[in-house]
Parts: C-alpha cells; sequence; structure tokens
C-alpha cells in the first residue's frame, strides 16, 4: 500500500506543475527541453554549451525518450511535449520528498517544513538539471549511513549527479570524508572497492550516452570544469560579491525559514555532540557556501542542492523546540511560516515573468495558422535580451525563428560585444545593418519586444502593427519592460497584415543563423 505521505507529496509536485506559470532561468527550456527536442525532431538551438560539451546528455536524453514515445503514437503536441518532461520531474521530486521525511525519521516538523518551502515548490517540477540533483541529493541522504552500517548505496545516486553537474560533488566531499573516517573498513577498501567501482559504473554509463549522443568521445565533466572553473567564463553572465551567498541567496531561498535555520544552526555549534548528524550536515552547507563564494558567477538556484540540508536541521530543530513551547506559540510559528512562504511561491509563481511563457503559447498558434491557412512560413524575429524565453520546443513548428545571441567571449578579445549587447546599445543601426527593408517582404513577420523598447525602434515599427500584448513583471529596467508585445507586419498596399503577401527566400542574416544552429 502507498503511504499516504508518499501520495501527498504526489499531488502537491503535480499541482505545482499547473500553478508554477512563470518563468524563471533560460537553463529549464535551453538546456533541456530544447536539447531534447532537436535529438528527437531534428531541429532546436543548441547553445555554446553544447557545441563545446560541457552539458551532460544524460538529463535531456530522459526526456528525449519522452518525447519519441509521444511522436511514435502521434501525441506529440506543444501541450503535452511542454507538460509530460514537468510531470516527470515532479514525481521524482515527490519520491524525493518521501526519501526526506524516511531520513528525517517521519518528523511532521521536517515534512512541514519541506512541504512548505516556497522556493522549492517554485523549483521542484521546473526541468532545471538543478532539480534533478537536489532530488538525488535527497535520495542519496536517505540511504546515508547515519548509523552503524557499512552502506554504500547512497553512492549510486551521488556518482550520478556528479557525473549529470559536477558541481554536485561539493557538498558531497566532507559528506564523503566524513564516511570513510566512521567506516570500520580500511579507507582505501573503501575507496577501490566501492567509491571507485561504482563511480566507474556510473561514468562509463553516461559517458557513453553523452558520447554517442555528442558523435565523438565526450567528456563533459572535464569540459564543465575547464570552461567553467578554469577559463571563467561563467562570469561573462553576471558576477557578485564574495559574501552574496551569504547575505543574499541563501536567505532569500530560505525565505521565513532563516530564522529557524539560524536557530538551528547556532543551537548546533553550541552542542556539537549531541547533535552529531546535524554538525556534519552543517559542515556540509557551510562547505559549499565558501566554495560557491569564491566563484564570481552566482545564482539562487546553484544553492538548490543545499536547501534540504537546511530544511533537516530547521525541521529538527523545530520539532525539538514544540516539545516545549505551548500550544498557541507552536500553531503561531506554523500559520507563520505558512504565510511566510505562501507570499512568495504564489508571487512567483502565478504573476512574475509570465509574459514569457504566455508570449510563447501565442507564438505557437501563429506558426500553426501561417502554414495551415495562409500556406505562408511565419518569420519572427525575438529582440529580446538573449534567451529571454524558450524556443523551439514550446512552438514545436518548424518556422523561422531568430534571437539575439550572446556567446561568451572565448578569443579574450578586449573589443568582443556580443549580438545582445550591440543591439541593445544601438538598437537602430542594429536594425538597419542587419534587416533590410527591401523587398519589405523580406522582413520578419512578427517582432516579439519588451514595451520599454518600442520608443527606441518607433520608426522601424512603422511597418508593424502591435496585434498583442502579455505581463510579464511590476519590475522593469531598460531592457526588460512590463508587458511583451507581439508586431505583425504591415502590408500598406492592401491594408492588411502579412498574410496576403507572397512567401519569399529567407534573408541572408536569418539563412546564416540557421546553418549556424545546424552546426550545432
Amino acid at each position: 500500500m502507498l503511504s499516504k505521505v508518499l501520495l501527498f507529496f504526489v499531488a502537491l509536485r503535480l499541482a505545482s506543475v499547473f500553478l508554477v506559470r512563470t518563468w524563471y532561468v533560460p537553463d529549464e527550456y535551453w538546456q533541456s527541453l530544447e536539447v531534447a527536442h532537436r535529438l528527437v525532431f531534428g531541429y532546436g538551438h543548441l547553445t555554446w554549451e553544447w557545441t563545446k560539451g560541457i552539458r551532460s546528455y544524460v538529463y535531456p536524453s530522459v526526456i528525449a525518450l519522452l518525447y519519441k514515445l509521444l511522436a511514435l503514437v502521434k501525441l506529440d503536441t506543444v501541450e503535452l511535449l511542454v507538460l509530460l518532461p514537468r510531470v516527470l520531474q515532479a514525481l521524482l521530486s515527490a519520491y524525493s520528498d518521501y526519501r526526506f521525511y524516511i531520513w528525517s525519521n517521519k518528523s511532521k516538523w521536517s515534512t512541514f517544513v519541506l512541504a512548505s518551502s516556497w522556493f522549492w515548490f517554485y523549483t521542484a517540477s521546473r526541468t532545471l538539471s538543478n532539480t534533478l540533483e537536489t532530488s538525488l541529493t535527497v535520495i542519496a541522504l536517505s540511504y546515508f549511513p547515519w548509523a552503524a552500517t557499512e552502506s554504500t548505496t547512497f553512492l549510486w545516486p551521488v556518482a550520478l549527479s556528479v557525473f549529470v553537474r559536477p558541481t554536485s560533488a561539493i557538498p558531497w566531499i566532507p559528506l564523503c570524508l566524513y564516511h570513510m573516517k566512521k567506516s570500520s573498513h580500511p579507507i582505501w577498501e573503501l575507496l577501490l572497492k566501492r567509491y571507485l567501482v561504482i563511480g566507474f559504473i556510473v561514468g562509463t554509463f553516461t559517458v557513453a550516452i553523452d558520447s554517442f549522443l555528442h558523435g565523438s568521445l565526450l567528456l563533459s565533466s572535464y569540459n564543465f570544469l575547464q570552461f567553467n572553473v578554469l577559463k571563467g567564463i561563467g562570469s561573462w553572465y553576471g558576477e557578485h560579491p564574495w559574501y552574496w551567498y551569504v547575505n543574499v541567496g541563501l536567505p532569500t531561498i530560505l525565505g521565513v525559514g532563516t530564522l529557524p535555520f539560524l536557530l538551528a544552526a547556532v543551537e548546533t555549534i553550541r552542542n556539537r555532540q549531541v547533535y552529531h548528524e546535524r554538525s556534519v550536515l552543517l559542515v556540509a552547507i557551510a562547505f559549499t557556501l565558501v566554495v560557491y563564494s569564491l566563484l564570481p558567477h552566482k545564482e539562487f538556484r546553484f544553492l538548490l542542492q543545499i536547501l534540504p540540508l537546511c530544511l533537516y536541521l530547521s525541521g529538527d530543530y523545530l520539532s525539538r523546540w514544540s516539545r516545549k513551547a505551548s500550544g498557541k506559540l507552536v500553531w503561531f510559528a506554523a500559520i507563520a511560516l505558512l504565510i511566510g512562504n505562501l507570499v512568495p511561491a504564489g508571487y512567483l509563481s502565478f504573476v512574475h515573468q509570465r509574459g514569457a511563457l504566455d508570449v510563447m503559447s501565442s507564438l505557437q498558434s501563429i506558426a500553426r495558422n501561417y502554414r495551415d491557412e495562409f500556406n505562408l512560413p511565419a518569420k519572427i524575429l525575438f529582440l529580446l535580451p538573449c534567451h529571454s524565453t524558450p524556443f523551439q520546443s514550446h512552438v514545436h513548428h518548424n518556422t523561422s525563428m531568430r534571437f539575439l545571441r550572446c556567446e561568451p567571449n572565448f578569443a579574450n578579445d578586449e573589443s568582443y560585444v556580443d549580438e545582445a549587447e550591440t543591439f541593445h546599445q544601438e538598437p537602430t543601426s542594429w536594425l538597419r545593418r542587419n534587416l533590410p527593408v527591401h523587398p519589405r517582404s523580406a522582413l520578419p513577420t512578427h517582432i516579439v519586444a519588451f514595451d520599454t523598447l518600442e520608443p527606441q525602434i518607433k520608426d522601424f515599427l512603422a511597418m508593424y502593427e502591435q496585434k498583442e500584448s502579455f505581463f510579464h513583471s511590476d519590475y522593469t529596467t531598460d531592457r526588460i519592460g512590463a508587458n511583451i508585445l507581439i508586431y505583425e507586419r504591415f502590408n500598406p498596399n492592401k491594408g492588411t497584415t502579412t498574410t496576403a503577401v507572397p512567401p519569399v527566400q529567407q534573408d541572408p542574416v536569418e539563412q546564416q543563423s540557421a546553418e549556424l544552429e545546424n552546426e550545432g
């Protein structure tokens, strides 16, 4: 009989598939769905991470298998291509939640803090490698030999996580050192007969998948470390001060749960001998924060792997605290934690940055209608910051789409400026250089842009008519507006939009972009 707790988490994570309707980071689509779509259907953009071989195909290949099954039974609709990968990830997250429940000795408070965590709800059903990494980490921790046992079962999910995302190894370094120290077996025996054997088996499996799908021998873990650590390519996408994870990153993902975590941390430090397991976890958390703080490029999602460790400490602390606290105080704490998590979870899941997904639903209809009703190919140009929306995986129609590129400066050219930055510095000049106005039918049929861009390119948009507007965010910048707009090319000769314009040869810029994608 299935556990009621497991069924609860399955229901909660499946609910998040339908309730989380917003954009978070590009990797959710460009490093998973887009790659899988290209593997199965033959079109879709591969970013530089894939052409340089720094990403593992293990996660996209699972999604690709799902896509292939849908294609075989003729059910490869856009809705299912977008929905089912998230359902699959939600089920894995739900199972890891159940293993967290087992690991925490079926503690009610631990279950509560996990189920109410706003950041885990926000990310648990997203197709991010970080989400997979977190699920595998929790499963591994639930099998970790905290008690007097010599089991090394935990090493299998750990090894898989590390080969999928090498930075997964960071919190496991202190944990594995602790495991080797407490084991009754000699360290050399553990290393040779357990760690190396399991690592070799999992590594051979992942390298085989990566090499087969890449087309040549590929050691993605090595390439990942070479580009992101040794060459520091990650800095291209932004830098933060070394203390950012401590004063912004961790408090943000914990939210209102920061207070019980800090209280748990202080109690653990003061009573290290009493809270032995919590002490080990706190060392793993601190070690991870220190290592990540040394890297210039920082993101909230990078801390996702240690979120369950923090929640475990908080849950254990609250369980012990509630035994002595009054009933009213316990209820007050529970309600405060619940409301404190519901507010950010609700706003970020329903409101903030939802336009990036809403606009893709409309573009999918546009691409289909142009082909079905007018026998014309739509040509869509995204004048948005690089990777601001999903791509072919959310259109599933082999139409011409172009976005502003933002590859890093691989050659260390001091004068290098990527295409997206070049455009935003001088939008009008970029349009004149890259989009021929004669014949007018060579122009994109549709432009997708933030409303903040409209005043800067109003002369160019005179040839277009605004068709739709989608709310995106309450927080705007010079480049990210409140709304995402779709413009359709206008044909002044007939007083209609481009549905009456005959098809023409693809313009050279789009053709070059398509060739670059095919080379990827």
